[in-house]
């Protein structure tokens, strides 16, 4: 079994397909094939959102906001509602405050100490290497971010591909419109939905996934409710990620 060491040893070389949102289809493969593909978002997903990583990223959201001339008692509203209006906070400040988005990405998704809260994780690891199809990240998260989380989960090397956002892109897309899914799709080379599973922490993400056919599964977190039935709105339900054998233990070698 692979140490922790050696996990950290991981080359930052290793190749990975990435992809960014450009809201266009340009460039996709006219002939997918049917291979299945698992998608698996990242932030929340990946690692427990016990981590606190996601309020950090809160916390830095409004502090930006009120870093371009948002008033302090109106921020934290504010960037809710671009979140809830655009799936993304950066968003609205690209439409709304005219940002330059590599400014943004800088005093927020660059500033969280990530190396300090996440390590590899061998469970996690063994996980993946045990499910037989292609692994996609999706994410919301622009590329720097996502790379990293993969790097410091030690995961970096077991996923066949990325589709992030391009924050510079302009009018770039993402989880939970439509596009978006059309477009991993693509990216991933999968053309039937049913072909198609994925896990996210966001009921709007997994909602939008189902609403094309795909598979979908909710991690909750290590402190979420799970139903009796591990099922919540037609979504399988799991706290952490590596509970994902024993939802839908057919997709993974026996150990």
């Amino acid at each position: 079994m692979m140490t922790v060491s050696e996990l950290r040893g991981i080359q930052a070389d290793l190749p990975l397909k990435t992809v960014a949102y450009d809201g266009t289809g340009e460039g996709l493969d006219p002939s997918p094939g049917d291979e299945k593909v698992f998608f698996f978002d990242i932030d929340n997903c990946l690692y427990d959102i016990e981590t606190g990583i996601s309020d950090m990223m809160t916390e830095r959201i409004a502090a930006y906001g009120e870093r371009i001339g948002i008033p302090k008692d109106k921020v934290a509203d504010l960037t809710l509602g671009y979140y809830k209006s655009y799936g993304l906070a950066v968003r609205g400040f690209i439409m709304h405050h005219d940002i330059d988005p590599n400014h943004y990405d800088l005093h927020v998704d660059q500033s969280l100490p990530l190396e300090t809260i996440l390590k590899p994780d061998l469970n996690i690891r063994k996980m993946l290497l045990r499910l037989n199809m292609k692994k996609w990240a999706f994410t919301n998260a622009n590329r720097p971010h996502a790379e990293k989380v993969l790097r410091l989960l030690g995961i970096h090397d077991l996923f066949d591909g990325l589709t992030y956002c391009d924050y510079s892109q302009p009018g770039f897309s993402c989880k939970p419109e439509l596009n978006a899914y059309y477009r991993a799709m693509g990216d991933a080379n999968v053309k039937r939905p049913e072909l198609c599973y994925f896990v996210d922490d966001s009921p709007k993400n997994l909602n939008a996934a189902r609403q094309l056919g795909w598979n979908t599964i909710h991690v909750v977190g290590s402190k979420g409710t799970v139903p009796e039935s591990f099922v919540n709105d037609s979504h399988l339900v799991i706290r952490t990620i590596d509970e994902l054998p024993s939802i839908i233990p057919s997709l993974f070698e026996k150990v």
